[in-house]
């Protein structure tokens, strides 16, 4: 008699082990719902800013009949270049490069000795750039390069830009799921993708001091790039 429960008792626990897996509710349907699916889309948005500061490369090449001389005859230029662009407001001054190097004449003999020494310096108020470029070609510089403009606040435009391209990102997915007849849902995933200032092809109304060498600030865009997924049901 015992045989006989335990025979038909095996079938039954079989049957309702296959009835579990294809339960339409069942968590491993759930799960291969959730895992599938989606919209993903990318978000661009960009900020624009006036540039209130300035990076500028002050150089000074010396010739001379030795190496020494022409070392030191630049290196006495160089000093007065340095005091002269730190006393018209120019910060974070400091050495790029030094070099030194023969020039020869038509016979390939050396003529004389080339040394040149360049500096770059931070302006911080923009309004000063063009005096400081003034003050250092007054004092012996004869080589500038530059400006590097930008916003002293690059962190913060940045993060706006990157707000913006997120909510450029959910409305460009809001509009594929209405037109694919499904309901958007949360974020799953969000790539970022950065971008440095970009300057704009024209010129801001604003101009520097008449009176010293004119710097335009223009204007510049920070840009941001995101890829977002979104669930849809």
């Amino acid at each position: 008699m015992k045989t006989r429960i335990l025979l038909i008792a095996i079938p039954l626990v079989l049957a309702a082990a296959l009835a579990a897996a294809t339960l339409p509710g069942s968590a491993s349907s759930a799960a291969a719902e959730t895992e599938t699916g989606g919209i993903t889309v990318t978000g661009t948005a960009s900020v624009s800013s006036v540039p209130d500061r300035a990076e500028l490369s002050f150089g000074v090449e010396s010739q001379g009949q030795t190496a020494k001389a022409a070392l030191a005859a630049n290196a006495n230029e160089m000093r007065r270049v340095i005091a002269a662009v730190k006393a018209a407001g120019g910060t974070d001054v400091k050495t790029q490069y030094v070099s030194l190097s023969p020039r020869y004449n038509e016979t390939n003999e050396v003529q004389t000795f080339v040394a040149t020494n360049s500096v770059s310096a931070s302006i911080k108020d923009l309004g000063k750039a063009g005096a400081v470029i003034d003050a250092a070609v007054s004092a012996g510089a004869n080589q500038v390069y530059g400006p590097s403009l930008s916003s002293g606040d690059q962190t913060e435009l940045y993060r706006q830009a990157l707000e913006t391209a997120v909510a450029n990102a959910r409305t460009t997915a809001r509009v594929l799921a209405a037109a694919a007849n499904v309901s958007l849902g949360r974020v799953t995933a969000i790539v970022e993708g950065g971008g440095a200032p970009q300057p704009l092809p024209y010129a801001a109304d604003k101009a520097m001091a008449v009176e010293s060498t004119p710097i335009e600030p223009g204007t510049q865009q920070t840009t941001a790039n995101v890829t977002v997924t979104f669930s849809v049901s």
